[in-house]
């Protein structure tokens, strides 16, 4: 009998050793196990390996707090576990949730307006309820602070309060790549340079403010006067060449393709063809021209080419008219307007809404030399038909809708994206003035590009915001991709920064795009009509495994005693 109480405090001292060793090894070494099936506790390599190269603290104000509806508690819940496990693999993250409007009503104002000169908006959500409607107000934002420097970041992926289940599931799939890439900003301590040419007839500075407002947290926003200059400076990060309408002289051509032989990114946003509904208003019928750009040797060299078309879906948003001498007004499919819904799987447009595009042609995919990735982003519907040039276009197609049957010209191409390397157009083809501009800036020329990027979208007028003309004031710009027929707000300015982040992402961060926390919707009829089986089976179960539990538990004991 003594020889058994030796044994069990043996046993006990043991076991409790264990338990020290295991708890000393656990405060040096973390690790976790994500057993979800969507993986939505881990945390991608990019982000672990950019969490642990950080030099000083980040400091993560949450603007998330308060009287919030129950979709965002949920967002407020996911942020809190992700910036959790950003501590588990850093010391430096540091974070406080708060709300800005839990004061008197003037410090609220004094908040707001605080907030806002950081670019930091509040939400806007009717509720209605039995006596009266009232008005939630509230923040979905954070504030990243490191080594003096500052970015906002909104943690909704659509604007406004009124957001369905699947905006706020996109909202939570998004967490991770936000974070991780204003902290990457941060922490690189220089914003990418991206500029708009011009030269060419290109948007003005009012049609593109809306686009410039949403990049200039992030980056460093300007133009670039071809006119002006000899070459495009490497430091430049990103040229966007938006809708231009006059042509490129060969000199501007050569200053862009020896731009991207040397790493340089461009985003063209061409319109083939010179039409718009104004036009249309003034006059009963119009042939479009070609615009002459004068750019398709470029683009072909690189990969794509836009025809000179346009293209006809029938998903599309509606336009305006006035259908009699009394001014009555009516709406109508203008097929000319489609919204492209993205189906591919790539992290530019995976999970994004709609894109609306104006009078877009399509692009084809052109064989080149050396590797070069066609990846289709923005494709139409099935339902489409194809206008070639010349096009006699007017609103009698309105009452003249083609059959079914006619609308069989498949997906076609509206947004393409090239990756790889690519050939110069000029190779073989450089002129002495081509020569001695590269003498003058010390540069050889390159025939070819290093690895590389580019975006093609047949359509400029993607990137351009409306206008309200003001008598006597300041005009004043609509967010991008609101139609103000419809009052719909597109995912175009979510796609053009997509965009770009990806374009510019040089850490890979933008795998953490692709996480997807899978929505999953409690079946409240099944639920109801199961309700007293899933109650028993709670109560019965635990139960019972008690049960046996203490009847194997006493037969262990007593065979053991027995045997002894």
């Amino acid at each position: 009998m003594k020889s058994n109480k030796l044994k069990s405090i043996y046993q006990f001292l043991v076991y409790l050793g264990i338990f020290v060793l295991l708890n000393i090894v656990g405060s040096y070494v973390f690790t976790t196990f994500d057993l979800t099936e969507d993986k939505r506790f881990s945390i991608t390599e990019p982000t672990k390996k950019l969490l642990s190269s950080l030099e000083d603290d980040v400091l993560i104000k949450v603007y998330l707090d308060g009287s919030l509806p129950a979709g965002i508690k949920r967002l407020q819940k996911s942020t809190i576990e992700l910036l959790d496990g950003f501590q588990n693999h850093s010391s430096r993250i540091e974070y406080i949730v708060e709300n800005p409007l839990g004061g008197s009503v003037e410090e609220n104002n004094a908040a707001k307006k605080f907030l806002a000169d950081q670019f930091i908006f509040p939400n806007n959500l009717m509720v209605k309820g039995a006596e009266e409607n009232r008005e939630i107000l509230f923040y979905t934002y954070a504030n990243l602070s490191y080594k003096g420097r500052n970015i906002p970041i909104n943690l909704v992926a659509k604007d406004g309060g009124n957001l369905t289940d699947y905006d706020i599931n996109n909202s939570i799939n998004l967490l991770e790549y936000k974070f991780a890439d204003a902290i990457n900003k941060l922490a690189s301590g220089i914003k990418p340079t991206i500029a708009f040419s011009r030269g060419h007839g290109e948007l003005n500075d009012l049609q593109i403010q809306e686009f410039r407002n949403a990049m200039s947290a992030k980056y460093r926003v300007g133009f670039y006067d071809m006119d002006s200059t000899t070459h495009i400076d490497k430091n430049l990060n990103l040229l966007i060449i938006a809708k231009p309408t006059e042509p490129f002289p060969i000199q501007h051509k050569f200053q862009i393709d020896q731009y991207i032989m040397n790493g340089g990114k461009v985003i063209w946003l061409i319109d083939k063809l010179a039409v718009n509904l104004d036009s249309l208003l003034r006059s009963p019928m119009v042939i479009p021209q070609d615009y002459p750009l004068d750019v398709d040797d470029l683009l072909f060299q690189y990969g794509a080419r836009v025809q000179s078309n346009l293209l006809m879906d029938l998903q599309c948003t509606q336009i305006e008219l006035q259908i009699d001498a009394k001014g009555t007004r009516d709406k109508f499919d203008w097929f000319f307007h489609p919204v492209i819904t993205p189906q591919s799987e790539h992290p530019i447009v995976k999970n994004l809404d709609g894109i609306n595009l104006f009078f877009p042609s399509t692009i084809d995919t052109i064989r080149t030399k050396s590797a070069v990735k066609k990846t289709p982003l923005l494709t139409s519907t099935e339902a489409t038909i194809i206008k070639r040039s010349p096009i006699e276009l007017s609103f009698n197609i309105l009452r003249q809708v083609p059959p079914s049957d006619r609308w069989n010209k498949g997906k076609k191409i509206t947004g393409l994206l090239l990756e790889g390397i690519f050939d110069s157009e000029y190779t073989g083809r450089v002129t002495n003035e081509m020569n001695s501009i590269l003498k003058r800036i010390n540069q050889p020329f390159k025939a070819q590009s290093p690895q590389n990027k580019m975006m093609v979208v047949s359509d400029g007028d993607i990137i351009k915001n409306l206008i309200i003309p003001s008598n006597g004031g300041e005009n004043k710009t609509l967010p991008l991709g609101f139609n103000k027929w419809s009052g719909y707000t597109f995912a175009n300015e979510n796609f053009l920064v997509n965009s770009i982040e990806y374009m510019l992402d040089e850490s890979d961060l933008f795998a953490a795009r692709g996480k997807e926390v899978k929505l999953r919707r409690l079946n409240t009829k099944k639920a109801s009509e199961e309700r007293g089986f899933w109650q028993i089976l709670n109560i019965l179960v635990p139960l019972f495994l008690l049960a046996l539990f203490g009847i194997g538990f006493t037969m262990l004991r007593r065979r053991r005693y027995n045997t002894q």
